[in-house]
């Protein structure tokens, strides 16, 4: 199949390229290399040294005999550019990353929380629109978030639609199957809600076929492809904006860094290792909805851990502290989450669960890079409001 990859430098994005260029699909990566940039904003790099898009490229070719092609593009605002690369490419299936994906980053300020609007959303649209104008048959694979849902812990999660009852004018009760109620816990999280809407619409309205997996928190580094050569290594995001929580909690354990612990550490999450994220873009792309079939949404997680159950898993290998912090996001001490995940079992996913060689794994990463660390980073500057700006900073 010939696939585009939009934003597929980032650290999900990557990967996937690889594994679907390495089982013999054509790809394209489309980029505007956003990530890096926020890297210099924040003064933060990767803990892993990540080359240049035409240095790894080359790498690839080298490495598998593949190519895969690279177009810098801004999806978010050069629409016409994007309408002319679809018509140009005529891709089976576009997978969408290009959105800013940090939860912390998205809240800030408002400088940060305008632009992940501004982008996510319009970079949303314009893929949608233009596919629209192309004329072609395109299937749209995007990731999106387990966000979406919120953390209330109100009962199982289903996989995006729910049924629902209601009122009717004359008395009578009508039935319906409804997207599941959002509750978003941050700006980069509404922007996945509004996405949704957006995917409702357009194949409601235009017939366009849309995958959208919602997606738990992704630890791991590297896949096979990304560790055929040094070139291709994957980043590595440890710092309190970007680095997901078990990744940032190795690399502390790997520098003697008390694991940050928000609160009590009561708040339970959805998780998937990077391998396994990248073979659910795999299996939702070679298994496309039919025509006029709805949105298809899938959970893209494969297991639930409490925050303070990981970190003492951590602190047990690799022999670090527990540190409580308060914390700087406004969410429930404590939440319970079960999640529905059957849609990509039943496509083939085996999942990779959170086992004691697989975090070793990660640490040595953390210990071979130490040097690359910087401490200051490791704490999170971004508060979801003024109350819980005041309670960290004053503690």
């Amino acid at each position: 199949m010939r696939i585009a990859v939009l934003g597929g430098d980032g650290f999900c994005g990557w990967p996937a390229a690889l594994r679907l260029s390495a089982i013999g699909h054509e790809v394209w990566i489309v980029d505007n290399l956003s990530r890096r940039k926020i890297d210099v904003d924040l003064e933060i790099e990767s803990l892993t040294p990540i080359q240049p898009i035409g240095a790894r490229l080359s790498a690839w070719r080298e490495a598998s005999g593949r190519n895969v092609r690279f177009t810098r593009l801004d999806v978010a605002r050069n629409y016409h550019r994007l309408l002319g690369f679809l018509q140009e490419v005529k891709p089976d299936a576009v997978v969408h990353y290009a959105e800013q994906r940090s939860a912390p980053y998205s809240m800030r300020s408002s400088v940060e929380k305008r632009y992940t609007v501004e982008n996510n959303v319009a970079a949303t649209h314009n893929l949608l629109c233009a596919i629209v104008e192309s004329g072609l048959d395109i299937h749209v694979v995007h990731l999106g978030t387990m966000g979406v849902y919120g953390y209330s812990g109100a009962g199982p999660i289903p996989e995006g639609y729910v049924r629902a009852k209601f009122e009717g004018f004359d008395g009578t009760w009508v039935e319906r199957e409804i997207l599941s109620p959002p509750d978003p816990g941050s700006v980069y999280h509404m922007t996945k809600t509004l996405d949704q809407l957006l995917f409702f619409f357009y194949n409601k309205n235009d017939r366009v076929k849309v995958t959208d997996l919602h997606q738990g928190v992704v630890w791991g580094t590297n896949t096979k492809e990304c560790l055929a050569s040094e070139t291709l290594i994957n980043r590595f995001d440890y710092d309190g904006e970007y680095g997901t929580v078990l990744n940032r909690f190795l690399v502390q354990a790997a520098i003697d860094h008390p694991l940050t612990v928000y609160g009590t550490g009561g708040q339970t999450r959805a998780f998937i290792h990077i391998r396994d994220s990248v073979e659910c873009i795999r299996l939702a792309i070679e298994n496309p909805p039919s025509d006029g079939e709805r949105v298809r949404i899938f959970n893209q997680m494969t297991e639930t851990h409490r925050v303070a159950d990981l970190a003492k898993l951590v602190a047990r290998i690799g022999g670090a502290k527990i540190g409580e912090v308060p914390n700087p996001r406004r969410e429930a001490e404590r939440n319970d989450l079960i999640v529905t995940n059957d849609g990509l079992k039943r496509l083939g996913l085996k999942p990779t669960t959170l086992e004691g060689g697989l975090l070793e794994e990660i640490l040595e990463v953390a210990r071979k890079y130490g040097d690359r660390i910087d401490r200051t980073r490791i704490v999170s500057r971004s508060y979801w409001n003024s109350e819980r700006k005041n309670a960290v900073e004053g503690a």
